[in-house]
């Protein structure tokens, strides 16, 4: 909570979708789960389905994050107070970033002084001792780098010194993965992939520089993961590695200790009839290694993305690695892979996945540390978790939200839920679940619709507020505006989130609630786990409970109603009268108009121009009325905000400018205080992704009584790492229908940054 004498800000809720880019996701040893949204890194928990907070930094996309210690090591970490975070972006740069457990707080440490000049495509680490670790990082740009980090055993800052750098190949690197080689304390190998199709093998000391060991070929396609095992139950002299390509194949390489290097002649070895055979050999510091193909696991139908070893468990004080695989794959499957007990052959002994046309496969799994819970990250930006309850993965929660900027949002006409749009080409319903609220009375925020899936990026939407159904109009990149109505199971999914608060029979006694059969068709002989030609049929459902993404892509559309004709260009803009009669529409280079939305089409409106004012040096971004006057705002590219006041219904005239602001203005919202009708309280958003309250007091001139002079004063800067990381494209203060400043205000804002974002307000 922030506290600034006049108000506490409290965040209430996060939603945004994952970057769909591979490597991207990844669980921690703390057991959070880290991921990139746009220039965000975000944090979310599992056991909560909330995103805890996001992490402001970076200039361009995130790619990766990688845990210091992740799940692999959590055995090592059970009494670190400090835990670690590494992110890469788009244009290379990599930042450190700390997490401290006692206090709950991130910190930023450091941005790497040596970083890649193009995009970061994977960052691993292992964890060498409570003090050490060692990560690497591979760029587009082709070359890997080995860094050291030294981690404070009792506070101070950790330090971070680069080992090596090297150009592997002449074709980019997308895959890493290091360990430490059995039977040696000084040596580490590193193992790479990319788009030449061949595993790079690379040996060093912990302190120094890296060569080559060898190559190992096999796949027919770009490798896409890698992953070491740790030292396996009863084989402490022999190293496993896991791979996956877009060859649809994974196989498992076996690294065994030799007996004795004696006098080893590398040319020799490489020449002989058993290097073929048996596999390659390479020399690291004194002990030599073979590397053979163990197993070659075939099952996918599609890329496999991603491929992850169990987390090791810790019995008597040894780590030892359970002999699992997690596959993820662009078939939209995961699957478990174990050796059987008496062939020791390996086979897929459990398989989950997503069965919905809309779904376009799964970008990376993962592994919870104690192994009871596996995650998916898939094309749409949508998280996936099962958690294993006596041998059967049940699907669970997930935090949820758009994959692309967010363009708009607003409130349902009783506040009693969130919706936006975005460039994902999705239409979404965030409301908050109070059967699920927690013993503190707290709000828990679920996506609980999906009101359209949509062909063209969706720029702005409009509630109808007038009684009666709940309507939406929306406009896209098309010259089309679109009407939906709610169907009957929307309200009753919505009776359910709201424990009964809003009886759907009112909406019945004014317009007809669009009903929807939920009869599916007959399925002849499809029992059990649905197929791909099993899938049911895309029908609106009543949900009891937090919906799950399967469920919202699938069984929570509205029909559309109207289509609304007339402008030339994409639609840009929407805004709905307060008597829910007229929707206004605008695009590009045209003028405004107004569309019969609702009504008999009987009334007669005209409109005229009453004065036209130079507002700004730049072009003007928001405008927000006051709800109880005849007062506007308007923020500007200018990086200023001024306060307007309508006169006698003929003129405009200036009451206030607000300082300059560092950034420009892209979004305003404001909402009055019904105790002082005079008064009200202005949300800023800004390009920069910062968000301001500013106090507004409107008094009348000493001089003369027709004339308003208005007060501003600043109330709170939100506190970054509350904000966006990119810019705020809108603001809206929920409209509730008892708004007592004692209970606080509730103020939404969407981003460029995917994020869909709640703050409660609370006047002190």
């Amino acid at each position: 909570m922030v506290k600034n004498g006049a108000v506490d800000v409290e965040r209430v809720f996060i939603g945004g979708g994952c970057n769909r880019v591979v490597n991207n996701v990844s669980w921690g040893a703390c057991g959070l789960i880290s991921f990139g949204s746009q220039n965000a890194v975000s944090i979310f928990c599992p056991q909560t389905a909330k995103i805890l907070t996001t992490l402001p930094g970076h200039k361009a996309s995130v790619n990766c994050t990688h845990w210091l210690p992740s799940s692999k090591f959590a055995f090592k970490a059970a009494a670190w107070e400090k835990h670690y975070l590494l992110s890469g972006d788009a244009e290379g740069v990599i930042i450190l970033w700390e997490l401290s457990l006692a206090e709950n707080k991130w910190r930023y440490v450091s941005q790497l002084l040596q970083s890649h000049k193009k995009g970061i495509t994977c960052i691993t680490a292992i964890v060498v001792s409570q003090t050490e670790a060692i990560f690497a990082s591979t760029s587009s740009d082709c070359v890997v780098n080995v860094w050291k980090t030294a981690l404070p055993a009792f506070g101070g800052d950790c330090t971070i010194t680069c080992l090596d750098s090297l150009s592997v190949s002449l074709k980019p690197l997308v895959t890493l993965s290091l360990a430490e080689l059995p039977g040696s304390t000084t040596h580490l190998i590193l193992a790479m992939g990319g788009l030449d199709n061949k595993i790079h093998l690379y040996c060093g000391e912990k302190t120094g520089q890296f060569v080559r060991a060898c190559e190992l070929k096999g796949h027919t396609d770009w490798i896409r993961s890698l992953d070491f095992s740790l030292p396996v139950d009863g084989e402490t002299y022999s190293l496993l590695l896991v791979s996956s390509s877009q060859d649809r194949g994974i196989h498992i390489w076996r690294m065994a200790l030799c007996d004795s290097v004696g006098n080893f002649d590398k040319k020799k070895a490489e020449n002989s009839l058993a290097y073929y055979i048996k596999g390659p050999v390479f020399l690291a510091g004194s002990f030599s290694y073979q590397v053979s193909l163990e197993s070659l696991l075939i099952g996918h139908e599609d890329w496999v993305y991603s491929v992850e070893w169990q987390p090791s468990s810790l019995v008597d004080n040894s780590s030892y690695q359970p002999q699992s695989i997690l596959s993820a794959s662009m078939d939209k499957t995961m699957m478990i892979w174990q050796p059987e007990r008496t062939t020791g052959i390996w086979v897929n002994v459990v398989t989950v996945g997503e069965l919905s046309h809309s779904a376009l496969g799964f970008y990376g799994g993962h592994w919870s540390s104690n192994g009871d819970s596996i995650l998916a990250h898939g094309y749409g930006g949508a998280f996936h978790l099962w958690k294993n309850e006596f041998d059967n993965w049940k699907p669970q929660k997930v935090p949820s939200g758009h994959f692309a900027a967010v363009t708009d949002i607003a409130w349902g006409r009783s506040g009693e839920y969130l919706m936006s749009v975005s460039h994902d080409q999705t239409t979404r319903i965030f409301a908050s679940w109070l059967n699920e609220a927690n013993s503190n009375g707290d709000e828990t925020w679920h996506e609980i619709a999906r009101p359209q899936v949509h062909g063209h990026d969706i720029n702005c939407l409009a509630i109808i507020q007038g009684k009666g159904n709940h309507r939406v109009v929306s406009g896209a990149e098309e010259k089309v505006a679109r009407v939906f109505e709610a169907p009957l199971s929307f309200l009753k999914t919505l009776n359910h989130a709201t424990s009964q608060l809003h009886d759907p029979s009112d909406d019945l006694q004014v317009d007809v609630q669009v009903l929807a059969s939920s009869e599916t068709t007959d399925r002849s002989g499809s029992e059990g786990f649905d197929t791909l030609e099993t899938i049911p049929d895309a029908v609106p459902s009543v949900l009891t409970e937090p919906p799950i993404e399967e469920q919202l892509a699938w069984h929570t559309l509205w029909p559309e109603s109207h289509k609304l004709y007339g402008h030339g260009n994409e639609l840009f803009s929407l805004c709905c009268d307060h008597g829910g009669k007229l929707v206004a529409s605008s695009c590009p280079i045209s003028i405004s108009g107004g569309n019969m939305a609702m009504g008999d089409g009987t009334d007669q409106i005209s409109y005229q121009l009453l004065t036209r004012q130079e507002a700004h040096k730049r072009i003007v971004w928001a405008c927000s009325w006051n709800p109880f006057g005849y007062q506007f705002a308007t923020g500007s590219r200018d990086k200023t905000v001024k306060i307007w006041g309508v006169q006698n219904d003929q003129s405009v005239q200036q009451l206030a400018t607000l300082p300059t602001f560092k950034s420009s203005v892209t979004a305003l919202s404001w909402i009055g205080l019904q105790q002082q009708n005079n008064d009200g309280v202005v949300a800023i958003g800004m390009e920069n992704g910062l968000i301001e309250l500013w106090s507004i007091s409107l008094r009348k001139s000493d001089h003369d009584s027709s004339f308003l002079v208005s007060i501003a004063s600043l109330v709170i800067q939100l506190d970054p790492f509350m904000c966006h990381v990119s810019s705020v494209n809108r603001l809206a203060w929920r409209n509730l229908e008892k708004n007592d400043d004692s209970d606080g205000m509730q103020l939404a804002s969407c981003g460029a940054d995917h994020c869909v974002r709640i703050f409660k307000v609370r006047l002190v």
